[in-house]
């Protein structure tokens, strides 16, 4: 009997050398096409999670679920969509920070309750998520997923509250760190941003009169919806039929936007935190090459998420930009790898290189972080093997040193190579003539945050806005434990 391949493994050799996404969030009310623009809205932002996808629909009665594993795409058939009626309806995707990646943990959550049916959508991490489901448990409590948003809603079960705003209010009260929810029930809407605003949540209405939340505004786009605003942090905007409201339920707290949605997240045609993601990430690129320029032939870009910042560093420093790398779109999850071992497989069969632009030539390759580094180890090599005469990486954001808490799966400190290596170290291990990245100041003047106080850098700095035991990196890994264990 032949084996059966290792999965994850084999996803390991394709995935990028990056942070993983984190997740996407829509909402929809009084739509007579509620669910299909919930789908579109959810496709247009498949670049935040791939791992699963789910629709919550209403029809005023009844509230209807349909989840899956894998591409918005393939999960949601025309059949499927037509059983999710109703005129309001909330959508997922999902790339597991916490929890993990099984169809039971797919959202939104659908709950029954004493306060009606509630569906629950989350974009973001519980820093203390861990410590509330284990007193929750403690108290009684069962859950049925191992991800952090479901505490939420057991903390909204068991508030006392007789009214959903309230008893919403007064779960969110009891957890920190980032969210941004969209919730509904049989007749209500609701968004919610935390105090410090890490995630985006935006705001927009269609010639119809549908109101429409989404973790970016190119879900606006694709369902000719009007972007109106960013919902505040701290902020909860109630929909029904009687109108919309904005309450304000949580104290005050010091803005902490996630400036890697700027850097490599949101989409390029996105606007976020009120700024254009690609005037963003050019304005990287220029800060780039003024503070770090060097002599070379050609600018290439490590693509896709580098393309804008490449573009900036080319227009900044003179220097021609080239697409000198090429990277497939068509390299799914798992694949058969061949017997024949092919050297560094897993980056071949994502990226490829174009001889005829860096043969001979002094190259600046611009790519928008480096992880671990193995992955762009590989492709300086694919570049020097084609003929480049100098390889010199500059990166558009400051060395990432440490993980993040707050919804973005970056590895741990130890597996950071900017943590663990000097600049040089890291230099000679990439096998590049030089290396340099963006600064601490000069990335927050490219986001317009002159003052460096408005957003998280806590990945570049350790500086974390949000206080979190200090045993979370153990916590996933018992999360993951405890999955697989059962999974087997």
């Amino acid at each position: 009997m032949s084996s059966i391949p290792n999965t994850s493994s084999l996803r390991t050799l394709v995935r990028d050398d990056k942070p993983k996404e984190e997740c996407a969030i829509f909402g929809i009310f009084n739509s007579q096409e509620a669910a299909n623009f919930t789908y579109l809205g959810l496709y247009s932002m498949q670049h935040r999670g791939q791992e699963s996808s789910g629709i919550v629909s209403s029809d005023g009665e009844h509230l209807y679920r349909y989840a899956g594993m894998g591409l918005v795409a393939n999960i949601f058939t025309e059949g499927k969509i037509r059983e999710l009626t109703g005129t309001a309806a909330i959508g997922h995707n999902r790339y597991s920070t916490t929890g993990a990646s099984f169809l039971r943990n797919a959202q939104p959550l659908r709950v029954e309750s004493h306060l009606g049916p509630i569906a629950l959508a989350h974009n973001g991490n519980l820093v203390n998520s861990w410590e509330v489901r284990s007193q929750l448990e403690k108290e009684g409590s069962i859950f049925q997923t191992t991800i952090d948003s479901e505490v939420i809603v057991h903390l909204m079960a068991r508030s006392g509250e007789t009214d959903l705003l309230s008893a919403l209010s007064s779960a969110l009260k009891k957890v920190r760190g980032a969210y941004s929810l969209v919730v509904l029930t049989k007749g209500q809407l609701i968004a919610v941003r935390d105090p410090n605003g890490f995630r985006p949540l935006v705001m927009g209405r269609r010639d119809d009169g549908s109101i429409v939340f989404a973790s970016e505004t190119c879900a606006f786009d694709i369902t000719d919806t009007t972007y109106e605003r960013d919902v505040e942090p701290g902020e909860m905007i109630v929909v029904d039929r009687t109108g919309i409201r904005s309450f304000y339920p949580f104290p005050q707290a010091k803005p902490a936007l996630c400036i890697f949605e700027y850097i490599y997240f949101a989409r390029p045609d996105s606007n976020i935190f009120g700024e254009s993601v690609y005037k963003v990430r050019k304005a990287l690129g220029n800060q780039l090459a003024k503070e770090l320029p060097v002599e070379a032939d050609v600018v290439i870009p490590v693509p896709d998420s580098a393309n804008i910042a490449a573009l900036g560093y080319s227009e900044a420093s003179g220097i021609p930009f080239q697409s000198g790398l090429i990277r497939s779109h068509y390299v799914g999850r798992t694949f058969i790898e061949p017997d024949q071992k092919i050297r560094d497989f897993g980056a071949k069969i994502k990226y490829n290189v174009v001889k005829n632009v860096v043969e001979g030539k002094r190259v600046v390759i611009v790519d928008d972080s480096i992880m671990r580094g193995t992955t762009s180890r590989k492709i300086i090599k694919m570049i020097r093997n084609a003929g480049a005469t100098e390889i010199h990486l500059r990166v558009s954001a400051p060395p990432t040193v440490s993980p993040c808490y707050y919804g973005i799966d970056i590895p741990t400190h130890n597996e950071l190579i900017a943590a663990t290596h000097t600049i040089e170290e890291i230099r000679k291990y990439l096998r590049v003539d030089s290396i340099a990245y963006l600064s601490v100041d000069s990335m927050h003047k490219a986001v317009n945050d002159h003052r460096g106080g408005g957003f998280c850098n806590a990945c570049f700095t350790s500086d974390y806005p949000v206080e979190f035991q200090s045993d979370m990196g153990n916590q996933k890994s018992l999360f993951k434990e405890y999955e697989v264990e059962e999974h087997v």
